[in-house]
């Protein structure tokens, strides 16, 4: 099937947030008007996101301000579904190696220094280091379990390409001979709670996004379309490498409403 035929059916699109509506604090060119041609068409959408640097409360003012209105509802962010897991598995103690912004999205969890039942790793910055990274692995070779919000290798800042959070989750997996259980983007358990949120079948959905494994391979094999944009921390070179051939290529957002006939 061809791009064109398969994003005919599309009904519902998740939408990356940065990379792909704005760059740090600036808007891309023609993402408002893109998502309100979106909203217009009637297509049910979710902004989802793998950043671990802001609240859901912060993320959602952040939209607003730089023009997109966002209901609360429509935002999915890797915390609010590790609070989930962590709930539904009975844990009730957490280390949380993340930035103090995000920590308040876990209400009902209490935060330990020894012994919890799960650390939950985000992104930390450059304040990630031996000290910490080192408590991380002592706690979760006594027996926590390891949580990682996301586990992307690097994302675009303001003076380019640096690590995320995925290098050091992946130290701790090394160290301790286990494996995190994921729950931000690209596992398919993300993707599945989303689109059931939507009401909608994979073969029914895309995914706009800049990463093409951490979005667009991730949705794919979730059975979604993906459709890379050439905006945000986008790389020919990182693309040709990954072997992931995406639904569509586009230089941006701006050109998603004319792709799906909107």
């Amino acid at each position: 099937m061809s791009a064109t035929g398969r994003l005919e059916g599309v009904r519902a699109l998740l939408l990356d947030l940065d990379g792909v509506l704005y760059v740090e604090d600036e808007p891309v060119e023609g993402a408002r008007e893109s998502v309100g041609a979106l909203r217009a068409r009637g297509l049910g959408l979710r902004f989802v996101t793998n950043t671990t640097a802001r609240s859901r409360g912060q993320t959602v003012e952040k939209l607003g301000r730089l023009g997109f209105e966002v209901a609360p509802e429509e935002l999915v962010t890797p915390a609010a579904l590790a609070r989930q897991h962590c709930l539904n598995a009975g844990h009730r103690t957490v280390a949380l190696i993340m930035n103090e912004n995000v920590k308040q999205d876990f209400e009902g969890l209490e935060e330990v220094g020894e012994g919890p039942d799960a650390v939950i790793m985000g992104d930390l910055g450059e304040a990630f280091g031996f000290a910490i990274l080192n408590r991380a692995f002592r706690m979760v070779i006594d027996g926590a379990e390891l949580i990682a919000l996301q586990k992307n290798r690097f994302w675009l800042t303001e003076d380019g390409l640096s690590l995320d959070a995925g290098p050091f989750v992946a130290a701790i997996e090394y160290a301790a001979s286990t494996e995190a259980v994921l729950v931000g983007k690209p596992s398919r358990s993300f993707f599945e709670l989303v689109l059931d949120d939507l009401g909608q079948e994979p073969e029914r959905a895309a995914i706009v996004g800049d990463d093409v494994e951490t979005d667009v391979e991730g949705a794919m094999r979730a059975g979604l379309a993906g459709i890379l944009v050439r905006t945000g921390k986008y790389h020919e070179g990182f693309v040709h490498a990954s072997g992931v051939e995406p639904t569509a290529t586009v230089d941006s957002i701006a050109d998603v409403p004319g792709l799906l006939g909107a």
